[in-house]
């Protein structure tokens, strides 16, 4: 059974600073494709960052949040990390962790991804 637990999200002012987590387990991560996604209010989900085995070196970031967000992760721990920087109201959305065993040529389609969190709320005022 494969499970991805999404936490840390909370309402903030515009230029602050929220760190998401995402525990999975049932997969290793390290061998897997693992993004975030973010799904706006009355809007289509869309890419927000990725990281492609092995990981370092494979991140790939939506131009919206390039500079301002990091993707990290930590194996021992078996989770996923979205550091969110200098905040903007409209990176406010409901933010997701997927993960697939095949993240195809673009990972930050959500096409591939077949594991999916329940979400976390991310509010920028």
């Amino acid at each position: 059974h494969v499970q991805l637990v999404e936490s840390g999200g909370g309402s903030v002012q515009a230029g602050g600073s929220l760190t998401l987590s995402c525990q999975v387990s049932g997969l290793t991560i390290r061998d897997n494709c693992v993004a975030w996604f973010r799904r706006p209010a009355g809007k289509a989900r869309e890419g927000v960052a990725a990281m492609r085995p092995p990981g370092i070196g494979n991140t790939y970031y939506d131009t919206k949040v390039r500079g301002r967000f990091t993707m990290s992760q930590d194996n021992a721990k078996a989770t996923t990390f979205l550091k969110m920087d200098s905040l903007k109201p409209e990176d406010s959305a409901m933010y997701f962790c997927a993960a697939t065993s095949e993240c195809g040529y673009w990972p930050l389609s959500d096409v591939r991804y077949n594991y999916w969190g329940q979400g976390t709320q991310v509010t920028v005022s």
